[in-house]
Order: C-alpha cells, then structure tokens, then sequence
C-alpha cells in the first residue's frame, strides 16, 4: 500500500546523522525507512508516556480524598 510521502528539511547532530547512515548501510535499508520508523516508535512512545484524561481525573479525586493516608502509606 502506497501512502502519500511528504517533503522536509532538519538538521541532525552530524555524529547521530553518520550513525544512522551507517546503521541504514549495514541493514541495507534507506535512511528514510529509518527516519520512518524512528518517528514512529517516537509517537508511540509518547503515546504510552500520557495518562489519559479520565485517569488522570479520577486518580486527582482519588488524591484529595486519601492525600493523608497515601502520605502515611508513603
């Protein structure tokens, strides 16, 4: 399945830029399908890293009514 490919300019660190260059060389891989996958593991990553917001909102309500018994817990 092909999807629509989108055009960008960065810069990289040039010893993590050779890296990655060197790594994409020895898999045999282009650099941009390890850009892709890196990006990728990235927003997953973050995606795992953030409560979500009904979680968040009952461990809040969780916390003002036993705040004193998770101190002495702790």
């Amino acid at each position: 399945m092909s999807q629509t490919r989108e055009k960008f300019a960065t810069q990289v660190k040039s010893d993590i830029l050779s890296a990655v260059r060197a790594l994409a060389d020895k898999e045999g891989r282009q650099l941009q399908a390890l850009v892709d996958e890196a990006f990728a593991d990235l927003i997953e990553k973050r995606k795992k890293a953030t409560p979500r917001a009904h979680v968040m909102g009952v461990y809040l309500a969780s916390h003002e009514k036993y705040g004193p018994l998770y101190k002495k817990l702790a």
